[in-house]
């Protein structure tokens, strides 16, 4: 009988060892699991939406109208972001009317027109975002426009004047519009 408990001394003794030692030898796993990157597919070319935009202006003491249009052109070479999207770049039409209606100035712009003005990246990778009316200066209008890569906030703007004698300018605009800034102080 003692003969049989240490013989089942001894076997409960190596069952508990052989269970510590599986459990304790084992293998740690230094895996790191990780979503997979699914690289996003470019939809189809993407437009912004056309729009246009008319308003009357007193300049040189008579009321012009001022009219923009903005559309999207398949004609156009189409635009590459860096994840391959492709984005269709916009024509633009400007026309001034006399009252009487009669065509003072009249244009079609596109990126090339202001191509000059833009560094090679923006010619390139740039849509023609905007052109706006922005004010009178004398015998000029003034109007605003903007080449930018497309959803971002980088963007060119330019100063595009046109004068009583249908002279037309253009240059990258290099003052910093604080109008908003200074109507801010007034209000406080």
């Amino acid at each position: 009988m003692m003969i049989m408990k240490k013989i089942l001394s001894v076997a409960l003794l190596a069952g508990l060892a052989v269970v510590l030692i599986a459990c304790g030898s084992k293998k740690k796993n230094e895996d790191i699991i990780a979503p997979r990157i699914v690289k996003v597919q470019p939809k189809a070319p993407i437009r912004m939406q056309s729009y246009n935009d008319v308003k009357n202006v007193e300049w040189i003491g008579k009321t012009y109208q001022v009219s923009i249009s903005r559309q999207p052109s398949d004609s156009l070479p189409v635009i590459k972001d860096e994840t391959g999207q492709k984005y269709i770049d916009n024509v633009f039409k400007l026309k001034v009317s006399r009252q009487d209606g009669s065509v003072f100035y009249s244009r079609t712009f596109t990126k090339n027109a202001l191509a000059s003005y833009l560094d090679e990246e923006f010619t390139k990778t740039g849509v023609f975002e905007g052109l706006v009316f922005d004010k009178t200066d004398g015998d000029w209008l003034v109007f605003a426009a903007s080449v930018g890569h497309p959803q971002s906030d980088e963007y060119i703007p330019l100063v595009i004047r046109l004068s009583r004698m249908g002279e037309l300018t253009i240059a990258r605009d290099t003052q910093m519009d604080t109008n908003a800034e200074e109507a801010d102080d007034d209000e406080v």
